[in-house]
């Protein structure tokens, strides 16, 4: 399974000096007990760490210094405990280069009406600190988010949680490398793209690699690794012999086995995450890698047919962001259009994610009727069903569009005996013909990543981070 390096999110609490040094006892204290009540809550899958207050320019400049250069620190959380003259955060600010959360929040829940006075006011006040803070990133152009509520707050807490997803997955955004086999499927447009302007934006890295490369690492691999493998499958899968002999089935089945154990060690070499194949293009290859794929899709690699490396490279960025929960490479293939049951029938020639699986998958060989190769063998299920949205990056050559819409992923209620690849099925919203409708008209391809986990805001705030237009179908 692939896995992020440990993250951690420093806590940065913002006062000033005149208060003297028993306010800024009391700020510390406050402070420490936020940091060990949220760590300490279970909402967080990153720690957070505090560190000194903030009360001058030369400390607030070293801390977002320090963060830049750990590759540990995923993010910056700030937190005005009371009013902390900006003209401080001004130079620390402008070289930060990581994710910035600016909590707009206070220690206490209430205002205590019996007891409150001057000293109170003086010590709390995190209403006035966020108007001068918020000021100062908005005149630097930032694009910082800002999370509003009290602390304890389980939505407060969880919206943090989700905004750390998404800082997290925009750091490893710049150790995304996507291996091409192949170039894009000829004559199609939307999957192509300037690969230079997507490392600038979103720190995505393509390299491509002729066929001959997978094929030369396909025939390292040792038929006692095949076989050892493959009995893993047995309690994994239900094996669907179908009209095969036993010995055949197999051996369609112990190709993809060997194409899944090369593409691994391939990838796992030159440290990459993502990858595309093109059915065009598979010189020396019995298959078009199907069960493979589908299979490193479920260990966290990221994934698109026919060449496509932007949405191979968005699909491992989104699986970082959802903790690699029913997120993958999808595709639109054709219309449900009776009357109150309008929907999108979502599937692919083979690799459709098996981390939306509502059942236990079953291993099919079956003719792909493309491609004129031999049968690939390949994992069959349903999808789920749940609230989640669908993805696609678009090149518009003076510029990337990042297209969202939301969807209603539902269950299919009718078998399909004779179709052999997985399918899920969803409603786009707000409605069938509006979704569709504004999905063509704003250019969104025909592949996608789609999320039962990732939310819309969390792809706004990661579009606003790399500077890159967002259009969400509403």
């Amino acid at each position: 399974m692939l896995t992020v390096s440990n993250k951690e999110f420093w806590f940065v609490v913002g006062s000033q000096n005149l208060y003297g040094d028993e306010a800024l006892k009391e700020v510390l204290s406050h402070a420490k007990v936020m940091a060990d009540t949220l760590n300490d809550s279970g909402q967080f899958k990153y720690p957070i760490v505090l560190k000194e207050l903030a009360t001058s320019s030369d400390g607030i400049t070293q801390i977002m210094k320090e963060a830049n250069y750990d590759d540990n620190v995923a993010g910056i959380i700030t937190w005005m405990h009371t009013f902390s003259p900006a003209k401080m955060w001004i130079r620390g600010t402008q070289l930060l280069t990581k994710p910035l959360l600016h909590l707009a929040t206070q220690f206490n829940e209430s205002i205590p009406w019996e007891t409150i006075d001057m000293d109170f006011m003086n010590l709390n006040q995190s209403a006035h600190g966020d108007r001068e803070y918020g000021y100062i990133n908005a005149r630097l152009k930032k694009n910082n988010e800002i999370v509003v509520g009290y602390w304890k707050h389980e939505d407060v807490q969880a919206q943090i949680a989700r905004w750390m997803d998404i800082a997290v997955a925009y750091n490893e955004g710049f150790n995304i490398k996507v291996a091409r086999f192949g170039d894009n499927m000829r004559n199609v447009a939307v999957t192509d793209g300037d690969k230079i302007e997507a490392q600038i934006k979103f720190g995505w890295y393509v390299d491509y690699f002729g066929i001959g490369d997978l094929v030369a690492e396909v025939n390292q691999v040792e038929a006692s690794e095949v076989d050892a493998l493959f009995e893993t499958y047995k309690d994994l899968y239900d094996f669907d012999y179908g009209n095969y002999e036993p010995r055949v089935w197999e051996h369609h089945v112990k190709v993809q086995v060997s194409y899944e154990i090369a593409l691994k060690r391939f990838l796992e070499k030159g440290g990459y995450t993502a990858f595309s194949t093109n059915f065009e293009d598979l010189y020396g290859m019995e298959q078009l890698p199907g069960l493979a794929v589908q299979r490193l899709m479920a260990q966290g690699y990221g994934f698109a047919g026919e060449g496509d490396w932007k949405t191979a490279a968005l699909d491992r960025f989104m699986k970082i962001a959802s903790h690699n929960k029913e997120t993958g490479f999808m595709e639109d293939y054709t219309y449900e259009l009776a009357v109150g049951k309008e929907a999108i029938l979502q599937s692919h020639m083979l690799e459709v994610d098996p981390t939306f699986s509502s059942n236990k998958p079953r291993i099919v060989v079956s003719p792909l009727g493309i491609g004129n190769k031999a049968d690939p063998a390949r994992l069959v299920f349903d999808g789920g069903e749940g609230e989640g949205i669908a993805v696609t990056v678009a090149d518009f050559g003076n510029n990337f569009k990042v297209i969202v819409n939301e969807i209603e992923a539902i269950k299919p209620d009718t078998p399909a005996p004779n179709l052999p690849v997985a399918r899920v099925l969803w409603k786009p919203k707000p409605g069938f013909t509006q979704g569709v409708k504004e999905w063509i008209r704003v250019g969104g391809g025909h592949h996608t990543v789609a999320s039962l986990h990732v939310t819309v805001e969390q792809i706004e705030w990661w579009a606003n981070l790399c500077n890159v237009e967002v259009v969400v179908i509403r």
